[in-house]
């Protein structure tokens, strides 16, 4: 590794702007972890906030010849430690790459830097009667590039997917500073290897991306009609789930249990039921009235139908934002109460039912405050573990109780993580989902990619 004022004369020959690049303690102190919890960060040697790919290639280069790691940043609203820092590297924040630089409205295509912010796209296309779809509960704080990196997900999933569904083309800058393009802007295109889809998800370890191509949707429409679903247990509420899904394709079908909706009372309240065992909370944006009331008629019947205390429907836009704004304060209610360590497991539909039981049962005999919220209609549920910080026994508890409910999630055929990505909290837990042969592959394109071990170092696959 070399010396501090040797890294300093590099970078300042390499960039030359001195707001490209700090050594301030301080500032690195800032930049060098992400939101998780019971992740380890090091201690970086130098922030790099580059403005340009030429800009970043060059930092490649330079860190490759010193043989210096280099963790990708985007905004830090990780929650798996795939942004925190490992000793003595350069932290690579893609921030002030932050252009829209084209929105096509003839092919309905995007094309972006990484660190656009996500509510700043969706509300830039639908000025151009255009939808981004993808939307986590952190949209509005959130970059793309960051979004790209963990092929996150959100709320609307349900019905038009993840990240990785509309990524169409990225530019990668390798960790040896070579510049790659993958994908076309085509709706079709087969040829050749699916590098985008290799990089959608990869979280930093293959290449800094740093520019974006994603296709758009037509926008469809203003209008929404929302249901809010009361219910008298969680096995209830994982039947409406299995029956709505079965007669609709709902833009949204969110779930809440007690612990959550309590939460959220306390924090601000909304006048819900607090004795009420969980919530669904459903949408349907189709786009003419008479469509979208037939889709929330066949749910509320299936909700009914599968025990439903009341349903209540709306189609006027405020009373829907405040339903739907429901679900989007749980998680802040949630962090009102302690330190909050949020799972994020998927699993199939039909195994909806034993996951929440099954999280239930694992919360009682450990003796944990575990709530439940996540995105019912496709599987991914964030049971969000609530513990004191400052007493260690509940912090050995927290992180024992999140490990054997993703191990859960793996006995019923889900994977570790829906849409948080692996980064190091699960890197043991991916291992355990994929095998030693997946593992013995990651590891051949991890080194095919960056034999050097300079990008992201440690992160998604441990080190040997």
């Amino acid at each position: 590794m070399p010396e501090l004022h040797r890294l300093e004369e590099e970078l300042a020959a390499c960039l030359g702007d001195d707001r490209a690049w700090t050594t301030d303690p301080d500032v690195l102190a800032a930049y060098s972890r992400d939101e998780s919890a019971f992740t380890r960060s090091g201690r970086p040697a130098a922030l790099v906030r580059p403005t340009s790919t030429e800009q970043v290639s060059a930092v490649c280069r330079l860190a490759s010849r010193l043989r210096v790691p280099i963790v990708p940043r985007g905004a830090g609203t990780g929650l798996s430690g795939g942004s925190c820092a490992v000793d003595g590297c350069i932290m690579l924040s893609l921030e002030r790459m932050n252009a829209i630089v084209e929105i096509d409205t003839v092919d309905a295509v995007a094309v972006v830097q990484p660190g656009v912010l996500n509510a700043r796209l969706r509300k830039a296309v639908e000025a151009e009667s255009l939808f981004y779809p993808p939307d986590p509960s952190s949209y509005e704080i959130a970059s793309i590039g960051g979004n790209v990196a963990t092929n996150a997900g959100g709320l609307c999933c349900v019905k038009y997917g993840v990240t990785r569904d509309y990524v169409i083309g990225l530019e990668v800058v390798l960790p040896d500073g070579r510049v790659l393009r993958t994908g076309r802007r085509t709706r079709k295109g087969v040829a050749g290897l699916d590098l985008t889809g290799l990089m959608v998800g990869s979280e930093g370890i293959l290449g800094v991306i740093t520019e974006i191509v994603v296709r758009l949707e037509r926008h469809p429409g203003p209008r929404r009609s929302t249901i809010l679903a009361e219910f008298g247990s969680l096995a209830e509420a994982a039947d409406a789930v299995n029956a709505v899904t079965r007669t609709v394709r709902p833009a949204m079908l969110e779930i809440m249990d007690a612990t959550a909706v309590a939460a959220v009372e306390r924090h601000r309240p909304m006048g819900i039921d607090e004795g009420v065992a969980a919530l669904l909370i459903a949408e349907s944006d189709l786009l003419d009235d008479a469509s979208r009331a037939a889709e929330i008629a066949a749910m509320s019947e299936a909700m009914e139908r599968s025990g439903a205390l009341a349903v209540h429907a709306t189609d006027d836009p405020q009373e829907s934002e405040m339903l739907v704004g429901v679900r989007r304060m749980a998680g802040t209610a949630m962090e009102a109460l302690g330190r909050v360590l949020i799972g994020d497991v998927a699993v199939p539909v039909s195994a909806l039912n034993p996951l929440l039981t099954g999280i239930q049962a694992i919360a009682e005999d450990e003796g944990a405050w575990v709530a439940i919220i996540g995105h019912a209609g496709d599987g991914n549920m964030h049971p969000t573990i609530i513990f004191d910080a400052h007493d260690p026994k509940q912090e050995s508890r927290a992180y024992r109780t999140y490990r054997r409910i993703s191990r859960l999630g793996l006995s019923l055929g889900g994977t570790v993580t829906g849409e948080h990505g692996i980064g190091t909290l699960k890197s043991e837990l991916l291992a355990e989902e994929i095998g030693e042969v997946g593992v013995a592959v990651h590891r051949a394109v991890k080194q095919a990619l960056d034999p050097l071990g300079i990008m992201n170092p440690g992160k998604v696959i441990a080190t040997r």
